[in-house]
């Protein structure tokens, strides 16, 4: 049965990835086997790569920073402050570690996100022979890379003069971001299996959160039009997510992996729910595989929500569109993921959830997608980012609006030393220029 679905998998990939986008002709091939899998990557030309690699990078940087200001926010405290959102807008909120991490940050500040982005980002360029071995990536180095820029922060802190309350408090912020993932990552590393498991299952109070999110749409990066392999290695290295929440990491690989593609559609971006699952989570007994049923939640609550045509009894607390039945049809699915919220708003099955239904709900425009996420609230910036990565991968950076992504991507640069097109051409460089091995 097993090689019955890895040969359906591989019919649907080689279906799939026949390029017809910008640059097409002149992508080249490259081959891996592996055991169980034969494959080959569609590498677009390098241009195009590049386009997509930014746009992802840009795109989740985008959702990130328009969240930020209101994250965890209720919409009426949203709408007392700022009205709708649609722009971006300072933050008045005070600094913390897994938030931004200084007061009076322009326009366009970012949180723990998309420094996530940039710390793997750089353990992927660094390793991307090893993300092209059949096993994929090596869950144990990468364990090791967070735990050295762990040790780096501390020994940034130690360095600091002790009359500098300033600088000791902002260190301080740095080093706690990691302090808790560094408690995971030091037994894994070592291969304590009791150590790891204690860790983990008291990881940020022991709920299924959105962990391997934050880093999984830069794993799908470096395989275009594979999302199997894409999936596989953001499994591999989801050593802080328990139970389903490690299969959304890899569904949120995977999900990148097939926008990178020139001929992508929605269709074959999602169909990844249905086709990808070599741990066979559609198995498991009673509850069966929680990411489809949460795919087919998202699209029940958005096609319920369009469908609306007079507002009636619907309420909407502000004015999001010009337009009010569609101000009455976001209120709608506003309520309808009220509903179904987690304890947590990290938990990864609501930030899976709020991410499919705006993108579902504005039929995969961008910026609609971003104001439908940072309007309804709860963790809006992780579900932004997540959002913005698949729909930067889907659209390319120069598909981004223009009043967002000059932005987000000046800022991240001159103010929090994240240079996001900079990363973006060393991510691409090592994709177009590594050597597999089989």
């Amino acid at each position: 049965m097993r090689n019955i679905i890895l040969a359906i998998n591989l019919l649907a990939w080689l279906w799939g990835c026949q390029m017809n986008g910008p640059g097409a002709s002149e992508a080249s091939v490259l081959q891996v086997s592996s055991d169980t899998l034969s494959y080959q990557l569609n590498i677009p030309a390098k241009e195009v790569l590049y386009d997509k690699v930014l746009g992802s990078l840009v795109g989740s940087a985008i959702g990130d920073a328009m969240g930020a200001p209101t994250e965890m926010w209720t919409r009426e405290d949203r709408q007392s402050s700022y009205g709708s959102v649609e722009a971006l807008e300072p933050s008045a909120i005070d600094p913390s570690p897994e938030g931004i991490w200084d007061f009076h940050l322009p326009t366009g500040t970012t949180t723990d996100d998309t420094r996530w982005k940039s710390l793997v980002g750089n353990y992927l360029a660094d390793n991307i022979n090893n993300f092209y071995q059949p096993s994929g990536p090596d869950p144990y180095s990468f364990a090791n890379h967070i735990l050295n820029a762990y040790r780096d922060e501390v020994n940034q802190l130690r360095n600091i003069s002790p009359n500098d309350p300033v600088d000791i408090e902002y260190k301080v912020r740095r080093l706690n971001w990691l302090q808790e993932w560094a408690m995971v990552a030091e037994p894994f590393a070592a291969k304590d299996l009791e150590g790891y498991t204690t860790s983990l299952h008291r990881f940020y109070g022991g709920d299924l959160l959105c962990a391997g999110m934050l880093y999984a749409p830069i794993i799908g990066l470096p395989y275009p039009g594979n999302p199997y392999q894409a999936y596989n290695a953001a499994h591999r290295l989801g050593i802080f997510d328990q139970g389903y929440a490690r299969d959304i990491t890899g569904l949120t690989a995977a999900m990148v992996a097939a926008a990178m593609l020139g001929d992508a559609t929605p269709v074959s971006i999602l169909e990844v729910f249905r086709t990808i699952d070599p741990h066979n989570y559609f198995r498991s007994r009673i509850f069966g595989r929680e990411a489809f049923k949460t795919l087919r939640t998202a699209e029940y609550i958005a096609q319920s929500a369009k469908k609306l045509k007079q507002c009636n009894d619907v309420k909407p607390v502000y004015q999001w569109a010009k337009d009010s039945v569609k101000s009455c049809q976001i209120q709608t699915a506003f309520e309808m993921l009220d509903q179904r919220n987690q304890i947590s708003p990290a938990h990864a099955q609501e930030i899976l959830l709020v991410t499919l239904t705006s993108i579902l709900f504005s039929d995969f425009d961008f910026r609609e997608s971003m104001e439908f996420i940072v309007n309804y609230g709860r963790d809006n910036d992780t579900s932004g980012a997540v959002a913005g990565a698949i729909l930067g991968a889907y659209l390319g950076y120069e598909q981004l609006p223009d009043d967002l992504k000059l932005n987000v991507v000046e800022t991240n640069r001159e103010n929090l030393g994240i240079d996001l097109q900079q990363l973006a051409a060393t991510i691409t460089d090592k994709i177009t220029s590594a050597r597999l091995y089989n």
